[in-house]
């Protein structure tokens, strides 16, 4: 039989999810680029893999080429920061001109690599778009195979109602996403992932754990997170409770913000901002608190050790809540990578 030796270049690899979920499965990633500096601690704390700080506009095909050297299947993956597309952000504005430059660097790239496979994770809005729609007609025309779905993250054991878009593309063949390891009626839940972490109270660390840390609340932050129910919103509070925006016909639509997590269902979608109780319903399911960084990570399905900061270093909750809101959930990047895995085990021979 031949040996097999695919390699994994991981474009917009912040954290390092995709890398970890890719190099649980056996593959060997040999980089990860980011223009993210904060992001090289926790990658290559975490992987045996390197960062290279980089514009991934910049990055040309020979580039990559030297980082796939002596492979014999080349994975290019591309998760590029979803904050344009994601409908947290609708109604901001963005320079179009530059919403798209990633993608299309990441087209160009394909194309100038030629890599076997390549795979791609965004937010679900995505695929509706007419850019999204003219990247896979590129891939086509350069001779992929491509199967794109909406993917619930709970059906490959993420605790979060999050879907996600994930892109698989192949130049030998068909190529599809493995079935479901946790179909509905098996999805993980809050209480699976973070119920046996140690209590915490609001602007505390754990002493054990610097990552299990919640950030501060304001006195009356505090009374609306104790108002809050799991699986409620704001519109139970008594009146003197809802901010003025709560009072606005616009807003009465948005139940989830400063809502509870529910113990028995799947968390809310993570985002940068997981750390507030005003972004989402982020809050503890019992404790009167957000839930804090490691939650978040765990809810990323991160393992429990992973490191996002040096040790003695001041926690700050703005960039870890990008670096983990951000991040490719670990199971589904091992279930894109079994996908990989049992694709390339048909041209084995």
């Amino acid at each position: 039989m031949r040996v097999v030796c695919p390699k994994v270049v991981d474009l917009f690899c912040g954290a390092g999810g995709l890398t970890r979920g890719f190099t649980d499965e056996g593959f060997d990633v040999v980089a990860g680029i980011d223009l993210d500096p904060s992001a090289r601690h926790p990658y290559e704390a975490n992987n045996d893999s390197v960062f290279l700080y980089r514009d991934v506009r910049s990055l040309t095909g020979d580039l990559l080429e030297e980082l796939f050297s002596g492979a014999t299947h080349r994975i290019l993956a591309g998760c590029a920061p979803c904050q344009p597309f994601s409908s947290y952000t609708q109604g901001q504005q963005h320079d179009e001109s530059k919403r798209w430059e990633l993608l299309d660097s990441f087209s160009r790239l394909i194309e100038e690599c030629r890599p076997e496979i390549v795979t791609m994770e965004n937010v679900s809005r995505l695929m509706s778009h007419p850019n999204f729609c003219l990247f896979e007609d590129r891939l086509k025309l350069g001779g992929y195979n491509v199967w794109r779905r909406v993917v619930p993250c709970a059906d490959y054991g993420v605790p979060q109602s999050r879907r996600r878009l994930v892109l698989l593309a192949s130049r030998l063949g068909d190529i599809v996403m493995i079935p479901p390891s946790h179909p509905r009626g098996h999805w993980r839940t809050v209480r699976d992932a973070i119920g046996s972490l140690p209590p915490l109270v609001q602007g505390s660390a754990n002493e054990g754990d610097p990552l299990h840390c919640s950030s501060g609340m304001s006195p009356k932050m505090l009374d609306r997170i104790k108002a809050s129910r799991p699986g409620g919103s704001w519109h139970e509070w008594p009146e003197s409770l809802r901010a003025d925006c709560h009072k606005k016909e616009s807003c009465k639509s948005y139940r989830s913000v400063y809502g509870r997590m529910s113990w028995d269902e799947p968390a809310p979608t993570l985002t940068t901002q997981c750390y507030g109780i005003g972004h989402g319903r982020f809050g503890h399911p019992e404790q009167d608190r957000a839930v804090s960084m490691r939650e978040a990570a765990i809810l990323q399905t991160f393992p429990n050790d992973y490191e996002f900061v040096r040790p003695g270093e001041q926690v700050q909750f703005s960039r870890l809540g990008r670096l983990i809101g951000n991040a490719v959930p670990v199971s589904l990047a091992r279930a894109v990578a079994a996908s990989i895995h049992q694709h390339l085990l048909k041209f084995v021979v």
